[in-house]
């Protein structure tokens, strides 16, 4: 047999090297079979703990968020579904976040006290509650009731302050209403108040609700001043102040205002007194409530700083607390010559330029009244035995000091000042001669009793008042 050559083995050789080749010895040792040799050893695999434990935890994490994420799905649905209110009810709620929560679920707003409060925390609402008195709408959600009490739109409630009340009047008004707290600091100065109608709600302060009216009545009369008429002979904001809260007291009608400002801006400009009645009786009880009675003939001469029969020109400050309107008049009045006026019987006035002119007036007023006496005689034989009944209107007495007399004597003579109405007839000269002089002249100087001086708080101070029976 052939020996093999060198090229049959070479390829076997792992490292490329020339070996002799294997001859055998004997043909059993030629048919024993090569061991190969081991395969290398295989690498052990490194262990990860820490990837395991996050791999758990985050599975551990994703559950727990689809569960939350379920919850705040439903507890969302319930928190904006529709509340058991089966109509709209007003709540008075104050405390704390879980207080407001309790009171809520006691009046029937809502049913879900614990999901309240929750949905509060989550989203950071729970300071921002404002106690107060609201309005809960019909099947409002819990998340209305949230947005009503952070938004604080609570109830408004309306006060009314009527114009021409003197500030110890509208004191007295805010010490009765129950909707405000609190005291009033001090007695506002006269004239400061701006009568108007003020939306509030309920925990108010009563100073703060003076606060208001003043800031406003500041406000109001710069505005006026600003823009009065060039032929307003007035020195300053506290005069057109002064003036307003006489032509106030004068009349409460719209179309009157500026007439009767004009009468008194004529007598100022020609040096005559004003002569007006509610001048008289603020001198004599200083705005703190009213006389209870008709003014004594007495009176009209008493010497106050603010009797506008005794001093020249205007008192020292407002009689009462004048509205818009009034300033506004005093600020542009009419533009008349009128000196006078006296009441017409039928609420209103009639205006004159001269005396005669007054007088004639007078003349017409006393026969009305001669009338309505004689209708009132045929009408009531019983109530004329308490003397006549005077119409709707304040009371004055016509003063003796300007000129008046006794009606029934010669030379008798009707009283100069603007406002004034004749002496009462078949009264005699030494009577407190009381007689009408307009739906709110003199509204002070009979408004209310002796017992309750100040009975003309809820009055209408835009209405007429039904003057008491006079006795001789």
């Amino acid at each position: 047999m052939a020996e093999p050559t060198d090229d049959l083995f070479r390829a076997n050789e792992p490292d490329g090297e020339f070996k002799k080749p294997f001859v055998p010895k004997s043909p059993t040792e030629a048919i024993q079979p090569v061991t190969p040799p081991p395969p290398p050893p295989v690498a052990e695999r490194r262990r990860r703990p820490l990837v395991n434990v996050l791999s758990g935890f985050l599975s551990l994490i994703m559950v727990v968020a689809l569960i939350a994420g379920g919850a705040l799905y439903m507890g969302r649905t319930e928190f904006y579904a529709p509340g058991p209110l089966a109509a709209d009810k007003i709540v008075v709620v104050k405390g704390s976040s879980g207080d407001v929560a309790d009171q809520l679920a006691k009046e029937g707003v809502i049913d879900h006290p614990s999901l309240f409060l929750a949905g509060l925390h989550l989203m950071r609402k729970a300071s921002q509650l404002k106690a107060g008195e609201y309005v809960f709408r019909q099947h409002a959600s819990l998340g209305d009731v949230m947005d009503t009490l952070v938004e604080g739109k609570s109830v408004l409630h309306s006060v009314t302050i009527p114009e021409g009340l003197t500030s110890q009047q509208i004191v007295d008004r805010l010490n009765e209403n129950d909707i405000l707290t609190g005291e009033i600091s001090g007695l506002p100065k006269e004239g400061t108040l701006l009568p108007d109608t003020y939306k509030i709600a309920r925990g108010m302060t009563r100073q703060q609700l003076i606060d208001r009216m003043q800031q406003d009545q500041a406000r109001v009369l710069r505005e006026v001043w600003s823009r009065r008429s060039n032929e307003v002979a007035l020195k300053s904001p506290n005069d057109l102040l002064t003036l307003a809260s006489i032509v106030e007291k004068e009349t409460g009608r719209a179309d009157e205002r500026t007439r009767v400002a004009a009468v008194f801006l004529n007598r100022l400009s020609r040096n005559m007194k004003l002569q007006s009645d509610p001048t008289i009786v603020y001198g004599l009880v200083q705005g703190k409530g009213t006389l209870g009675r008709g003014i004594l003939r007495s009176e009209i001469e008493q010497p106050t700083p603010y009797n506008t029969y005794v001093i020249q020109g205007l008192p020292p400050g407002p009689i009462a607390n004048p509205g818009r309107a009034a300033l506004e008049a005093v600020a542009n009045p009419s533009r008349t010559k009128e000196l006078y006026f006296v009441a017409d019987g039928t609420g209103g006035h009639v205006f004159a330029e001269t005396l005669d002119q007054h007088n004639r007036n007078v003349g017409r007023w006393r026969q009305l009244e001669a009338d309505r006496k004689e209708a009132a005689v045929d009408a009531a034989p019983a109530a004329a035995k308490d003397g006549p009944t005077a119409p709707d209107g304040a009371l004055t007495t016509a003063p003796a000091a300007a000129g008046a007399a006794a009606p029934g004597k010669p030379g008798a003579k009707p009283s100069t000042k603007p406002g004034a109405a004749p002496t009462a007839p078949g009264l005699p000269p030494s009577a407190s001669a009381l007689v009408p002089a307009g739906p709110r002249g003199n509204l002070d100087a009979v408004a209310g009793t002796p017992k309750d001086p100040l009975a003309n708080k809820t009055f209408d101070l835009n209405s007429p008042k039904q003057v008491p029976t006079l006795r001789p």
